[in-house]
């Protein structure tokens, strides 16, 4: 497998600003599911970082597989379990009892993008 963590990253970043563009435009589902997509794909870069293969979505197990080395700090998995609640119920009305991921609230929004913000924090330190 090629090395691609730059770009893996590049495009966390990217997807992070668009979290903000879409909270600030009143779309908190779509700005909690691009947090969530730009703390996967930050996590991705640094499995690319460290020549690791990454399987799934689920970034507090993608987080909780890395070596001991690189190993998250309780806060980090805490914000990418918050993270993971985003993945399916932000897109599909069907991830929830009732209700629409349109009932997406501003502090949900608010939240997943401090989550991403923290692991992209300690993603980037990590690769260095």
């Amino acid at each position: 497998m090629a090395e691609r963590s730059a770009d893996w990253f590049r495009q966390a970043e990217a997807d992070l600003l668009h979290a903000r563009h879409a909270a600030d435009a009143g779309d908190f589902e779509w700005a909690a599911f691009a947090a969530q997509q730009a703390a996967e794909k930050a996590v991705r870069a640094l499995f690319q970082t460290l020549h690791l293969e990454a399987w799934g979505h689920v970034i507090s197990l993608l987080l909780g597989s890395l070596p001991e080395a690189s190993s998250a700090a309780p806060a980090i998995v805490d914000s990418a379990k918050r993270l993971d609640k985003h993945y399916i119920p932000t897109r599909y009305p069907n991830g929830f009892d009732r209700g629409a991921p349109t009932d997406c609230t501003l502090s949900d929004a608010h939240q997943a993008i401090d989550d991403a913000e923290a692991i992209l924090e300690f993603c980037r330190h990590q690769i260095g």
